[in-house]
């Protein structure tokens, strides 16, 4: 639904608008390899035939590909705590967004939910859960704060005339996929130009071909695990044996 609402802004705002948006990415594809420890993008641009009353507001947004999360939650009971419930959730699995001002500075609550900007803003779709997703999907964006996973930056976009530029960091933990990089420009609380841009995340090297096989042939993957864990095994007996 965000998607199909994007695309639609991204044929209908430069029709409508004085200003003509350009952005491009420093990399639009990122390799890590096991001794990655995080790294950084930039995304940069300009605005072409400003108006009169300036270039308005800059919202730098970058999605990573939907996973499936879990969380649970924990009651005390009898002493101990105890998972009692549980609730399964579709959200990006990396989320960072930078702006020229704060967000409710630039638009309304209902224009920032509409497009799903900030973490507050963020819709979740429970496929499993009790009752109100609500703080199942709170508890899911702290944790993903303090992973680095999800970020906020309102003074993040560094203007310089009509240029711009957004450095977003991207966490060794950062899961693999294909990402999405929305550049907004907003005028009097509306979305008057925007910009999509695509760049991945891929494994290298061993990893990567581990991650293959694992994948496209999983039943031999399967047996060469379990044989390696007897392997392992029966050599740690005759090592300690022999001590």
């Amino acid at each position: 639904m965000r998607a199909a609402m994007l695309a639609l802004v991204l044929l209908a705002a430069p029709a409508n608008a004085e200003e003509n948006l350009t952005s491009m990415l420093s990399q639009d594809y990122l390799q890590i390899s096991s001794n990655f420890n995080g790294s950084e993008i930039t995304v940069f641009g300009a605005v072409e035939n400003p108006s009169e009353h300036g270039i308005g507001n800059i919202v730098v947004v970058v999605r990573g590909p939907d996973t499936l999360m879990t969380v649970r939650r924990k009651d005390h009971i009898a002493g101990m705590w105890i998972n009692s419930a549980r609730a399964k959730l579709w959200l990006p699995s990396y989320y960072f967004i930078a702006s020229s001002a704060p967000l409710g500075a630039i638009a309304s609550i209902d224009t920032l939910s509409r497009y799903e900007l900030g973490l507050a803003n963020l819709r979740a779709d429970m496929v499993a859960g009790d009752g109100d997703g609500a703080p199942y999907q709170a508890a899911l964006v702290r944790a993903e704060q303090r992973a680095g996973l999800y970020r906020e930056n309102p003074a993040g976009v560094e203007m310089q005339n009509t240029a711009f530029r957004v450095h977003v960091p991207i966490p060794a933990a950062v899961p693999r996929g294909s990402y999405n990089v929305e550049v907004y420009i907003f005028r009097d609380g509306n979305v008057v130009s925007a910009q999509s841009t695509p760049f991945y995340v891929d494994q290298s090297g061993f990893e990567r071909r581990l991650f293959e096989f694992a994948h496209d042939k999983p039943l031999y993957y399967g047996v060469a695990t379990v044989l390696m864990g007897i392997l392992l095994g029966w050599a740690s007996t005759f090592f300690f044996r022999r001590k």
